[in-house]
């Protein structure tokens, strides 16, 4: 039997396995059998926190609902800062990432702020398959014309502006997106409305997992694209399906501070090798 922890940060949920002090491998095939909600243990992404490296307190690994291993995910970091904290009793802790190292320390009560570093703003680190200016562009999806731009917070977000983000087509444009050729890597697609300019409305379709109540980078990339229009300022609330997040895009070295809650839901233990893998 393995152990594992499910959380989650303003309802996007994770399973969490720890790693770091035996040979845990999982592939992409166990991770979609995890994430599968009727036959696994059920969430938006699996968390394997790993050995750090020099200078680190943890690796982690993540890997969506559709079992592919992405770059980055702001509430599965606090989440797992959360524990890191508690374990260590330090002020902040290092987190390793494919998408970079991330520093993080108490936000206050159930919170934890994440510095999420500078956000990439060229077309080429996006990635996008073509030049263009990602502060905004105009988006057809057949037919229809949606008010862009893109931000990559160690993973890639086509940030939609549109009238009422709770009206918006998400379930329908956002796999459109995800998959439309602009983005060789995919992307998540966050659609956003502004209330005012220090809270913005914000929906999102996940990449590899779909329709979720939070993304923490998708509201990292939403205040940083609402800056650069000048619609809001550098300090805003993110209000989304789950809850708020408290962005700053700090002026001084323009790197991205997050903070939200992290809630540990329940810890359990599960037999891998009895469960269902579909291809």
């Amino acid at each position: 039997m393995t152990a594992f922890r499910k959380m989650h940060g303003l309802g996007n949920d994770f399973v969490v396995f720890d790693g770091r002090n035996n040979a845990f491998a999982l592939d992409e095939a166990t991770a979609r059998a995890v994430a599968d909600r009727r036959t696994g243990i059920g969430c938006d992404q699996v968390i394997v926190l790993q050995t750090p490296a020099e200078g680190a307190d943890a690796g982690m690994r993540i890997f969506n609902a559709d079992g592919n291993e992405v770059e980055a995910c702001g509430n599965a970091a606090r989440c797992v800062a959360q524990l890191l904290l508690g374990e260590k009793d330090k002020p902040s802790v290092r987190i390793d990432t494919v998408g970079g190292r991330l520093v993080c320390r108490d936000g206050g009560p159930n919170a934890v702020t994440v510095d999420m570093g500078t956000p990439r703003l060229a077309w080429q680190d996006i990635p996008m398959a073509q030049p263009i200016d990602t502060r905004g562009f105009p988006l057809d999806i057949r037919g229809r014309a949606f008010d862009a731009a893109a931000v990559s917070v160690g993973n890639p977000h086509c940030v939609l502006f549109v009238v009422n983000a709770d009206d918006a087509p998400v379930a329908e444009i956002g796999p459109k997106i995800e998959n439309h050729p602009l983005f060789p890597a995919r992307t998540n697609v966050e659609f956003v409305s502004v209330i005012s300019r220090e809270r913005l409305r914000m929906r999102v379709w996940e990449r590899g997992v779909g329709i979720t109540r939070a993304c923490g980078t998708g509201a990292c990339a939403v205040a940083v694209a609402a800056n650069r229009r000048d619609l809001s300022g550098r300090k805003v609330e993110i209000v989304l399906d789950g809850g708020t997040l408290a962005i700053e895009w700090r002026e001084d070295d323009d790197h991205i501070l997050m903070t939200g809650s992290a809630t540990l839901a329940y810890a359990g233990e599960i037999d891998l090798a009895a469960l269902e893998r579909r291809p």
